[in-house]
């Protein structure tokens, strides 16, 4: 996650502070080994064993970027939430800047990265963000609503995160929520801070928003959206009522009510669900399993209701296709049905699940617990649609001239790559290019001196191998093997390497001419030892 988003967001001016518990010494290790090479990382030290309620962390990273603006002199004037997973967009940090102007809170849009069809459960996420994030947010917004923070892509103004911290003795979340970016909407909103919502758009047909990959097995839904119910629905209303002394209360209670109608509705719509299917059976089967009484051909209103029901519900899924088809497509947003009922039955389990779990803990059987949700990070491959464009980057490198490379956006043939059409032009070198690759993909330039890499590290890998994939590996430390290749390392390449060690993999990009002279010069010194 840092070595991608530190390469794809496009803008300068901002430091990392990750949060690490002290008895993770692998996590410390990789983040320290980023810091190392890149000095906007810091660690974030949590001083007590992990893992705790996400809050209880966040706070100390808080207070660990209190420490380095002491040490620095300077002071931050945004801060912005993310978590392990995220694929942070490269417009995201400027459009965060641009709504920070007028707003205290700025939520980024958030939705889950595309699966196939058949992950019905993550495709679930993908419809129930797009919708919420689609037109759901920004309507509460505009209507007065408080904003409930989505836990990731989250923008505080200073100023705001000073009074949180200042109300609450230092920590800007509260430690014991399950929800802490929904607790934080409310708290800001009660403060008085105006919020907003970054509309979703697309840009070169990709959405402007966080995109990280949700649970993918039923399972793990209910035990994500367990914690959900409890944080959102339960604890909230406990803490905050029905938005007694916010601004606008009625409308604070009429969204309070939206977010917790779930606590009965879903289990109703699983029992709905029941009488439907017993429905179309005895429909199919021509025979009536209900008393005579009971038809509703006998009552005409019931008939009316039933009509104007079946119109909401088709309305309802008719706007839930039409937004989720804006940025899944149409035969993705054809399964929104489907997975609709799905939905219901998960989160009708969660809710049962939700309920007792605060049962217990109102009685004092047992505490609410963090309840932690398995994510994946996507792959090499997969996070390419996500990364800064080429151009852009070499605009700012100052290697190539904006005209330039709109041009070379314009004019180049089809068979040419973007790359291939700059090299042929003359407008920009080899060393600039791979320059240029290395900021984008996130992966270090190599520098070494091949005359100084140990003989032995020519045998690291078959020579077969080391031809096909131009790779030169010239440095093993602390566990790893570094790499240095002209390509961009995809997932068969590292497959086909790390069947040949047991040491991990860290790569470096580097011009075809210099990698060349220094695979001559490696090579001639194996063969001489041979």
């Amino acid at each position: 996650m840092l070595e991608h988003n530190l390469a794809a967001i496009g803008y300068r001016d901002y430091e990392v502070f990750v949060g690490v518990y002290r008895n993770d010494p692998e996590t410390r290790a990789e983040v320290l080994a980023v810091a190392s090479r890149d000095n906007r990382v810091h660690l974030a030290e949590v001083p007590h064993d992990g893992p705790t309620m996400k809050a209880d962390c966040l706070n100390w990273v808080y207070q660990r970027m209190l420490h380095w603006e002491r040490a620095s002199g300077r002071r931050m004037e945004v801060v912005v939430i993310h978590d392990a997973e995220d694929v942070i967009h490269p417009l995201s940090l400027k459009l965060v800047n641009r709504y920070c102007e007028v707003a205290d809170m700025v939520q980024m849009p958030v939705l889950p990265l595309q699966t196939p069809w058949r992950e019905w459960t993550h495709g679930l996420y993908c419809d129930d963000f797009a919708e919420s994030q689609g037109k759901d947010l920004e309507t509460r917004v505009a209507y007065g609503g408080f904003l409930p923070g989505c836990g990731v892509g989250t923008a505080l103004r200073r100023e705001a995160v000073d009074a949180l911290a200042l109300k609450e003795s230092g920590c800007i979340l509260q430690p014991a929520s399950l929800t802490e970016d929904y607790d934080l909407g409310v708290r800001l909103h009660r403060l008085g801070f105006r919020q907003k919502f970054i509309p979703l758009q697309l840009d070169r047909g990709v959405p402007v928003a966080t995109g990280e990959f949700f649970p993918r097995t039923p399972s793990a839904a209910i035990r994500q959206r367990t914690r959900w119910v409890t944080g959102n629905s339960l604890q909230a209303w406990q803490r905050h009522g029905w938005g007694r002394g916010m601004r606008q209360p009625w409308v604070q209670a009429w969204y309070f009510w939206r977010d917790r109608k779930g606590l009965w509705g879903n289990p109703l719509s699983v029992a709905c669900n029941l009488l439907l299917i017993g429905g179309v059976m005895s429909w199919a089967g021509g025979i009536s399993w209900w008393p005579a009484e009971w038809h509703a051909a006998q009552y005409p209103i019931i008939k009316v209701l039933l009509g104007c029901n079946m119109a909401l519900f088709v309305e309802r899924i008719a706007v839930r296709i039409l937004v989720v088809s804006q940025f899944y497509g149409w035969r993705f947003a054809s399964g929104v049905p489907c997975r609709l009922l799905l939905g219901n039955w998960i989160n009708s389990v969660a809710v049962i699940r939700a309920a007792w779990a605060w049962m217990l803990a109102s009685i004092g059987w047992r505490p609410l617990h963090w309840m932690k949700t398995s994510h994946a990070y996507p792959s090499a491959d997969a996070l390419r649609r996500h990364l800064r464009p080429l151009g852009e980057i070499l605009v700012s490198l100052g290697a190539l001239t904006p005209e330039l490379a709109a041009a070379a956006d314009d004019d180049r043939p089809e068979h040419l790559s973007f790359e291939d059409y700059l090299l042929d032009r003359g407008w920009v070198t080899e060393r600039q290019l791979w320059a240029a690759l290395s900021c984008q993909h996130g992966i270090p330039e190599a520098r070494f001196d091949p005359l100084k890499v140990e003989p032995r590290l020519a045998r690291l890998f078959p020579d077969t191998l080391q031809r096909r994939w131009s790779i030169l590996p010239f440095l093993v430390s602390e566990g790893a093997a570094h790499v240095a290749t002209t390509n961009l390392p995809g997932e068969a390449m590292q497959a086909e390497l790390g069947r040949h060690t047991g040491l991990n993999l860290r790569f470096y990009l580097m011009p075809p001419a210099d990698f060349d002279s220094a695979a001559s010069r490696l090579w001639s010194k194996r063969f001489k030892l041979s």
